[in-house]
């Protein structure tokens, strides 16, 4: 099993646009990872303090993947963090691809990681 990492950030607390950063954050991801739904294990989710309009976990649901399981979390707050940040952790279940995988990190949460963004 592998995890992947990715985060992003949304300019609004209102449930289209969480749902929609959500949704092109996981696309990235998939897309880059040549990822197959079905081997996603779980994905974790968090989402800063300030974010408190929907749940992105369904985005996931919404873009079929529905046989994994989905846990949404509030980050912990630090101060002077990144605001309106939405992180999510895919487990995989595809040792294969560990030495390729590709983190994806957009929008202001670029910063958060440079080393493993691309």
């Amino acid at each position: 099993m592998v995890s992947i990492r990715g985060a992003t950030t949304i300019d609004r607390d209102i449930p289209e646009e969480l749902l929609s950063g959500t949704t092109e954050l996981l696309k990235d991801i998939i897309t880059v990872n040549k990822l197959d739904l079905n081997k996603i294990n779980a994905i974790f989710f968090t989402c800063t303090q300030d974010l408190i309009s929907a749940y992105p976990a369904k985005a996931a649901r919404d873009m079929g993947i529905t046989q994994s399981s989905l846990m949404c979390l509030q980050e912990m707050y630090v101060e002077n963090s990144l605001a309106k940040c939405i992180r999510v952790c895919i487990f995989y279940d595809d040792d294969h691809i560990s030495d390729h995988v590709k983190h994806v990190y957009l929008k202001n949460a670029l910063f958060l990681r440079p080393d493993l963004s691309k």
